[in-house]
């Protein structure tokens, strides 16, 4: 199939490649068909969830666990029969982000992740019931966080892994 989108120009995708989300994603409920598609940059962990139905419209989105790998929710028996779960390895989870003009603010949504059951090829957007994560979790604080948290206890001079107290 061939789809002219507004950001990547004309993509040619597989009809058995497209995400179905039943109910589409909360704010775009007509939108209900997708395709993931890979960053050109094949190093990178970002991709594009670019919508079918109006090729006008694409969400920049990146698995959460790769940046915040301390990320957790549970997902509803509701939403896994929804999405017909029978494996937790067919399961990919992905979070919108943000990309402002100012790169260093670049966020991530972890209270409403995508699931998408990679078998079936269904998605569904949800919004987690808690405060522990907010809609605009900011990337390279996060990474800064784990850095700083990677290196505690490193003494660079002596080459050593000990808390200098």
């Amino acid at each position: 199939m061939l789809l002219e989108t507004k950001h990547f120009g004309d993509i040619e995708f597989a009809e058995d490649s497209i995400i179905r989300f039943e109910s589409g994603l909360p704010g775009f409920e007509n939108s209900r068909e997708f395709i993931l598609i890979d960053s050109p940059d094949e190093n990178s962990i970002f991709k594009w969830l670019q919508c079918a139905d109006e090729p006008q419209l694409a969400f920049a989105v990146v698995n959460p666990f790769l940046i915040k790998s301390d990320y957790d929710f549970e997902l509803s028996d509701d939403d896994a029969d929804t999405l017909g779960i029978e494996d937790v390895d067919d399961v990919a989870v992905y979070s919108i982000l943000v990309v402002p003009e100012d790169l260093s603010r670049i966020s991530m949504n972890l209270k409403a992740p995508v699931i998408v059951n990679a078998r079936n090829r269904r998605g569904v957007q949800i919004v987690l019931d808690t405060d522990k994560y907010t809609v605009r979790h900011y990337i390279l604080d996060e990474l800064r966080r784990r850095e700083v948290a990677g290196n505690a206890g490193i003494d660079e001079e002596k080459g050593s892994n000990h808390c200098n107290k």
